[in-house]
């Protein structure tokens, strides 16, 4: 990983939410109702606009509701999303609706993510898995392997036999794709008369390729009652959340390339260390150890042993944090401070907090970093060393809201 990796492009997400809420047997449409304490519409529109990659966000909502769904959105979200916010009338089918919302989508948008209304729980790792996902691969959906034992039935309902499952997945939102191969599948789905049940279907029609992306459990459409319980259950659940704090410092020596957050920077002197000596990243890795209670960065990757020679500390920083994954947790957000007299890290902020946010599964937006000095004073101030500090918020995963 380093900061040439291949950027997010501009995303535009489409949330159809026409539908009635005929099988959920309530007088308003499924997406007005409240799911702990926010209506469900408001919670799925959120999740992407914590996403800095999505620039758009278009409802297509029932035509007979669309002042309702305006009123709404502007009671519960704050004027910066506003600004970003497009509502239209959707059609009588899924497909009617998403096409309509296609349409109001601004030329610049290159992704385009499809997600369902009554899937409010949706988390930024899976959004941001589809936008990377469809940048690299063209195509691709949100999903689940199917866990339990399936049974294929007759009319009577008994049984026939019993599938194997090993090959199938439950698909999910959302569904990303580039622009102009949504666009393709649309225009070919009108000259055909084919009528799908999600964007997979469309693109598989038109014969293009549509991969699978790690979805979430806690992705789960609201389409009975039932589903609501649950959904709240999740919403309101105690979160769990830990603090960690991480320091790092080197000493600037001769000789050595200057590698800060990931990024390669030109100066004429270099950190010192074992391994590439970024002490950015160090810094972060400690900071998640800490809120995790596993010791620090040298307990895992000793200097003593010759394999972490020179190593990219980005790949150290992944390998932490799949040990937070693993133990249930993500990142909420991290905020880091570099202390540095020389040389000026202003331009390479914005690169680093990408990188860094790669290896944690995130969003750049949850990865703040700032640069000062210490006006001359310390090693720091004398240009001896560069350190930095970190901060991290983890959150459980069982965690949806």
């Amino acid at each position: 990983m380093n900061d040439n990796s291949f950027p997010l492009l501009p995303a535009g997400v489409v949330i159809p939410a026409g539908g009635t809420g005929s099988r959920f047997g309530h007088a308003q449409p499924k997406q007005f109702l409240e799911l702990a304490g926010l209506p469900i519409l408001v919670r799925t529109c959120r999740a992407f606009f914590a996403v800095e990659a999505v620039r758009v966000v278009v409802v297509a909502a029932p035509a007979d509701h669309l002042h309702h769904t305006a009123d709404l959105l502007q009671a519960h979200l704050p004027a910066h999303h506003l600004d970003r916010l497009r509502i239209t009338a959707g059609g009588t089918t899924r497909q009617d609706s998403v096409h309509a919302g296609l349409l109001q989508l601004p030329p610049a948008i290159e992704l385009v993510l499809v997600h369902d209304a009554a899937r409010p729980l949706v988390d930024p790792a899976t959004i941001l898995r589809c936008l990377e996902g469809a940048a690299h691969h063209g195509a691709v959906i949100a999903a689940v392997p199917v866990k339990d034992t399936l049974k294929r039935v007759d009319r009577d309902g008994t049984i026939m036999a019993t599938v194997d499952r090993s090959h199938l997945w439950q698909a999910q939102t959302p569904q990303a794709a580039r622009r102009h191969l949504l666009e393709r599948a649309f225009a070919a789905a009108q000259r055909t008369g084919f009528v799908g049940t999600d964007e997979a279907s469309l693109l598989e029609a038109a014969e293009i390729p549509v991969r699978v992306v790690a979805g979430s459990e806690c992705n789960g459409k609201i389409t009975h009652p039932e589903d609501l319980r649950v959904a709240a259950a999740l919403a309101a659940g105690e979160a769990t959340m830990k603090i960690g704090h991480g320091f790092d410092a080197h000493r600037l020596v001769s000789g050595r390339p200057l590698i800060l957050g990931g990024v390669s920077i030109e100066y004429e002197l270099g950190l010192e260390g074992h391994s590439d000596a970024d002490v950015v990243a160090h810094a972060l890795a400690d900071a998640l150890l800490g809120a995790l209670g596993a010791g620090d960065i040298g307990r895992h990757f000793p200097d003593s042993d010759p394999q972490y020679k020179g190593i990219d500390s980005l790949l150290l920083l992944a390998r932490i944090y799949e040990l937070a994954a693993q133990r249930g947790f993500r990142l909420g957000n991290a905020d880091i401070t570099i202390v540095c007299q020389r040389p000026k890290l202003a331009p390479h902020l914005a690169a680093m907090a990408s990188n860094l946010a790669r290896c944690c599964a995130s969003d750049p937006a949850a990865v703040n970093i700032k640069a000062t000095t210490t006006e001359k004073m310390g090693y720091t101030g004398r240009g001896e060393g560069i350190a930095a500090h970190a901060v991290v918020l983890l959150r459980s995963n069982h965690e949806c809201a």
